[in-house]
């Protein structure tokens, strides 16, 4: 991989003062990404786990990295281990992390090294309701998302969940990044429209690398 990804491009769609999208940043390294998750893939599968209400996630969801987001009855937490298997999640792969810091690096946020990766598979109706990213140590880190498959609506709000949210279209290959004074800001998915992508059939894959610990 290059030293700088995105050198020749300073194409942006700004959604707050310190939060954007770049979009198609993640494009030339698509074919890594998705070799790298059916191998974390196959040591943690991708399942649908359950809220403290008791609520089964739309989304099914892996992790890679030394923590990852886990939620059950008990409530929302980072963990080392897989609670399926007892195991510690899959390293994170070396692509993912450079691809975060020069994401990151581009909207404006030096020396971000992600230590958990949450991987999200949206089937059509699937969604993620709005929320806070909070669970995070380290706040002054930002927050980076990358979005394959099928293009979903992402929902940007404001500090307080009866803000209204901003809605953006995410395509194959987009990247958002936030954080500084947008990093609080509520955020989710609205219901994945059916279709067919090309390359990854009738599903949208989110990857979100955080610094947690």
């Amino acid at each position: 991989m290059q030293a700088d990804l995105f050198a020749d491009s300073d194409t942006r769609i700004p959604l707050g003062p310190q939060a954007c999208v770049l979009p198609g940043l993640a494009l030339p390294h698509v074919d890594a990404i998705l070799a790298a998750l059916q191998d974390i893939e196959a040591l943690a599968p991708p399942r649908h786990m359950t809220t403290p209400g008791g609520f089964r996630m739309s989304a099914a969801i892996t992790n890679c990295g030394r923590l990852g987001w886990t939620t059950d009855r008990r409530g929302y937490r980072y963990r080392p281990e897989d609670p399926l298997s007892g195991q510690p999640w899959p390293g994170m792969p070396a692509l993912f992390m450079q691809l975060a810091a020069e994401a990151a690096a581009h909207a404006g946020f030096a020396d971000f090294q992600p230590d958990a990766c949450l991987i999200n598979h949206y089937a059509p109706g699937a969604g993620m309701s709005l929320h806070q990213d909070s669970n995070e140590r380290d706040f002054d880190a930002p927050i980076v998302s990358i979005s394959l498959g099928l293009p979903a609506t992402f929902l940007f709000g404001g500090l307080q969940r009866n803000v209204r949210p901003g809605r953006i279209l995410l395509q194959h290959g987009d990247v958002a990044v936030w954080g500084g004074a947008d990093r609080l800001r509520f955020h989710g998915v609205l219901p994945l429209a059916d279709g067919l992508h090309p390359r990854l059939g009738r599903q949208r894959i989110n990857l979100t690398l955080r610094r947690a610990g």
